[in-house]
């Protein structure tokens, strides 16, 4: 099948690809590629090359290698646990190598001894010996070839093999030609080749240097697409009118100066741009980036007092129980003696006080709600809904959050985010809202000591934990996982607490949590822990975010090379809170060199931004907002942190084609309206 330029080619499946039965199909949907477009945009993860060919006495286990031999044995075949197994002998002037293929019972017939074949695999040392598994075999002459060559290799599922999703690619780039979007004097400008160009260098590369420009443009093309599809969204949604004029005034200032400790300059300034959102024409849609411990929450309260005083009513909605819980302490602390109703609700909240929390709130005597996702339920009702804000806003999805905007008539909007972002970077990201940062910390904080150590350190860390908890502060442990996988030997929670216990006194308290305990029994375990019921907690990261203790001055996480430099800052920005002096210590299962060295980033700094750009500098393609990009930010190719100059060319390209009045609808329109639901979740 042929398809002629210009028609369209987006809806053609891949059982119209020669070749493409109705198995590979099925396997194919597994990946979501279920057409010829999808197929040709799923990429190489990496690619291999082959190398000069060794002779067997100079392989070594671990490293892939070629080996130019002869089949000394017959090949066998035989059944094992269900698997047909061949195995054999190969055998150069230097010695002999077993060999063996698992499910390819062909090879019995294909590979005949005394014939002289290219071995290419990783040597392993199994059963005794060593061995090659599963190594590719070719002649000589094609050998040769394939040394000129990268091959890909892709992302696959169970039943699909790398040579079959080649052979797809090959033939779908008989039938299939990309529309190309972008003018010449972008492309020019940029030094962009043509997307043609870029994909069948990506799939069938034809040099380093070819491979490197083709994926900058592709790369290119995913943060224009993604650009292109916010700037969509914000003309579909053009920010609302200011409906609620909120003063800043006279008692704000009193509240302000009735605060324990004096604001910071970030936070003073902060609020300046806050009160002037407050009275502009245009509602409020600002997002407040501070670092762990930079005062954001009584931020929020200060304006969310001053949306009460003016008349209104508003809201704060927390990723968990804890934290909406700790939230509403701290209000009900600072304006309930103001006179100002605070009322939460979350998911464990009765059902007797949910329904007079939703009346109250409906009839405008709660003034200030905070809850969880429970506060966006469909029966929750508002009087005069003027100001919402968002704590750790990455946490929700793009329904909740607009389903919290709904809850009122186009309110003010604050969005928080501890996550530390290179400024740059949150600028562009963050181009459809007005972005705050606060990065300096309250003078009452004392910055937390680090320690980067090896396991051999544990007993010493753990006698520190000891000395702590005499003086009456408590620690926290954290262990990157919470079942054993024979593959990776990490520390396991419930089996790490029971160890740290019985290497303590018994006069103190050791207590695992974990993401699989049910709400109310870690609830129920953090409470206790902050009233230091239980002095030491053993947890996965699910401490990462929603509890606060003064009164914990340590810190220790195990496997710390297991976590990214972004979640370690997180973690230990659970410490520090209180007047005491505090520590972190880091422990590396890794002596790698390239792990201490990331380590030692945020063993030497404190401050979230600061490691953010230095992180910035050492990853390859990496985390967003912690984790692995988890479908936040899920370009295929492009990386935000290590391809951070072509996303600014990206910004650029976009900021440059809209002022020359080009419709983004047009250009690449599958692309964009496929994007339009992906640019919103930012």
């Amino acid at each position: 099948m042929h398809v002629e330029e210009g028609e369209s080619q987006l809806g053609i499946p891949v059982r119209e690809i020669k070749g493409i039965g109705e198995k590979t199909e099925k396997l194919l949907a597994k990946l979501d590629i279920e057409t010829v477009d999808q197929l040709v945009h799923h990429y190489p993860r990496c690619y291999t090359t082959y190398p000069e060919p060794i002779s067997i006495s100079e392989i070594k286990t671990g490293q892939r290698c070629s080996i130019e031999a002869e089949i000394a044995s017959p090949i066998h075949l035989k059944t094992v646990r269900k698997l047909k197994l061949c195995t054999g002998l190969i055998a150069d002037v230097s010695g002999q190598l077993f060999v063996r293929w698992f499910n390819m019972p062909y090879l019995r017939n294909t590979l005949k001894q005394g014939e002289q074949w290219i071995f290419t695999g990783t040597p392993i040392y199994k059963d005794g010996r060593l061995m090659l598994e599963q190594p590719e075999y070719c002649k000589r002459e094609k050998y040769l070839q394939l040394m000129e060559t990268f091959q890909p290799i892709y992302p696959l599922t169970t039943g699909l093999s790398n040579k079959t999703v080649q052979k797809a690619q090959a033939a779908a780039f008989e039938m299939y030609r990309e529309e190309e979007y972008l003018p010449e004097t972008v492309r020019n400008y940029y030094d962009l080749e043509p997307v043609n160009t870029a994909l069948r260098e990506v799939h069938f590369p034809t040099g380093t240097e070819h491979l490197m420009e083709a994926k900058k443009r592709i790369i290119f093309d995913e943060f224009f697409r993604f650009f292109s599809a916010l700037e969509l969204v914000k003309d579909r949604e053009e920010q609302a009118l200011n409906h609620y004029i909120i003063p800043m005034e006279e008692p704000v200032k009193r509240f302000v100066e009735s605060l324990p400790y004096p604001l910071t300059g970030a936070q003073k300034k902060v609020l300046n741009e806050i009160r002037q959102d407050f009275s502009d024409t245009m509602a409020m849609n600002r997002l407040l980036q501070g670092d762990v411990g930079s005062g954001k929450t009584i931020v929020a309260m200060t304006a969310m007092y001053a949306a009460v005083l003016a008349g209104y009513q508003a809201a704060l909605m927390a990723p968990t129980e804890v934290l909406a819980e700790q939230h509403y302490q701290n209000f009900v602390k600072l304006l309930a003696p103001l006179g100002i109703t605070v009322a939460l609700l979350t998911g464990s909240t009765k059902a007797k006080e949910k329904r007079e929390i939703k009346a109250a709130c409906a009839s405008g005597e709660i003034q200030i709600l905070i809850g969880t996702h429970a506060v966006i339920q469909d029966d929750v009702a508002f009087d005069n809904l003027a100001f919402i804000v968002t704590d750790e806003q990455h946490r929700f999805g793009v329904k909740q959050r607009d389903a919290f905007m709904k809850k009122g008539k186009d309110p003010h909007v604050l969005v928080m985010s501890a996550t530390p972002i290179p400024r740059t970077l949150g600028i562009i990201l963050y181009r459809d809202l007005d972005v705050s940062i606060m990065n300096e910390m309250p003078a009452s904080r004392l910055p937390i000591k680090n320690s980067v150590v090896g396991t051999s350190y544990r007993p010493a860390a753990w006698e520190f934990i000891r000395k702590q908890v005499a003086l009456g502060h408590q620690a926290y442990v954290i262990c990157p996982m919470i079942e054993e996988n024979e593959k990776m030997d990490l520390e396991n929670v419930e089996e790490y607490a029971r160890m740290l216990s019985q290497a303590l006194p018994p006069s103190i308290t050791v207590e695992a949590l974990n993401g699989h305990m049910r709400p109310a029994e870690k609830n129920d375990i953090m409470e206790r822990f902050s009233k230091n019921e239980i002095q030491i907690l053993v947890s996965t990261t699910v401490v990462e975010v929603g509890i606060d203790v003064p009164n914990a001055t340590v810190m220790l996480i195990e496997n710390a090379e297991r976590f990214g430099l972004a979640q370690l800052h997180q973690l230990r920005g659970r410490v520090g809170r209180g007047k005491a002096q505090s520590y972190c210590v880091f422990i590396s299962g890794s002596e790698k060199e390239e792990a201490m060295e990331r380590l030692s980033i945020i063993g030497h700094s404190n401050d979230g931004f600061e490691i953010a750009n230095e992180d910035l500098k050492l990853r390859g393609p990496g985390e967003f907002f912690g984790v692995k990009q988890s479908g936040t930010m899920n370009f295929a190719l492009g990386d935000i942190y290590s391809n951070a100059d072509i996303l600014k060319m990206a910004s650029e390209a976009v900021d440059y084609l809209k002022k020359e009045g080009y419709n983004f609808q047009k250009l690449h329109q599958y692309s964009l309206e496929k994007n339009l639901n992906f640019a919103k979740n930012i």
